[in-house]
């Protein structure tokens, strides 16, 4: 199972609409299904030119190393030369930082991640998590 594009546009939609209650920033959303691979995107009117790369990066690292954003920072706070290698392994695709949420069914099974950027990390993942929970899914931060 992975996510469909109809979840994906309600993701992106319910992303920008909370980010719009928060006052944040304008923000770039990404949702990437199961392999990796970009299901849908958007950028908001105002948003940098190079947040693709942001967002995507920050969800690509969610869903090809099974583990969200917060963890990954973490992960690269204590291991430095484990994401670099990680890095290195991706093609220095992964943003090891919050935003890039993991995206579960009901039964906890990975089916996607959604990336988000423009505001802080940890605004960006709470806009993602709006966004995953929309569609009755799980969103891991």
């Amino acid at each position: 199972m992975t996510i469909t594009l109809d979840q994906a546009r309600t993701i992106i939609k319910t992303a920008r609409a909370k980010g719009r209650d928060m006052s944040l920033k304008p923000l770039s959303v990404v949702v990437l299904d199961v392999g990796g691979h970009v299901l849908a995107f958007e950028r908001e009117d105002g948003a940098s030119p190079g947040r693709f790369g942001i967002a995507q990066g920050k969800a690509y690292g969610a869903v090809m190393l099974g583990m969200a954003g917060t963890a990954q920072m973490a992960r690269a706070e204590q291991q430095a030369f484990f994401m670099a290698a990680v890095n290195g392994v991706y093609g220095g695709q992964v943003v090891p930082v919050p935003g890039g949420v993991l995206v579960r069914d009901a039964a906890g099974q990975v089916i996607g991640a959604v990336g988000v950027t423009g505001d802080s990390s940890d605004n960006d993942a709470e806009a993602a998590k709006a966004g995953i929970e929309a569609c009755g899914l799980n969103a891991e931060i």
